[in-house]
């Protein structure tokens, strides 16, 4: 028997947004300031588990057509491929670099190989976390 839940649907869907907005305010910070890909794939990890207790992972799944296995490994891919384009390019491996680009609407703005790399780690989080949260709840 399904329980009506209208109340925790609708808020589910606010503080949804709010999660991934607060999730990819602190990967975009990670560089310079307390966050990264680690946290940041947590907190958008924490909404994807939201979504999943909130409605039934049927539905999730149907809205949502993401295989969060291959996200995972999509995510160790891009990280680990940062590492090694610097070996390509003669550096240590996981060697950073970045510079300075004039962007129309956001002026100077500094871009960097790091961002690629927490992007990849950011992923994996993700994949991995909710992957074993599905895998729980398929348990019974």
């Amino acid at each position: 028997m399904r329980i009506n839940d209208v109340i925790l649907r609708t808020v589910t869907k606010i503080v949804v947004f709010i999660i991934l907005t607060f999730g990819v305010y602190l990967f975009l910070s990670g560089h310079n300031t307390p966050g990264g890909g680690f946290i940041g794939g947590l907190v958008l990890a924490s909404a994807f588990v939201l979504l999943y207790l909130s409605s039934d992972i049927e539905s999730v799944q149907k809205s949502l057509p993401l295989d969060f296995k291959m996200v995972a490994a999509f995510g160790v891919l891009l990280a680990t491929s940062t590492g090694f384009g610097s070996l390509l390019l003669g550096v240590p491996f996981l060697s950073q670099t970045f510079a300075y680009f004039d962007l129309p609407i956001f002026g100077k703005t500094e871009l960097t190989t790091v961002t690629i790399f927490e992007a990849g780690v950011a992923l994996a989080v993700v994949g991995v976390v909710v992957t074993i949260i599905l895998s729980i709840s398929e348990d019974e």
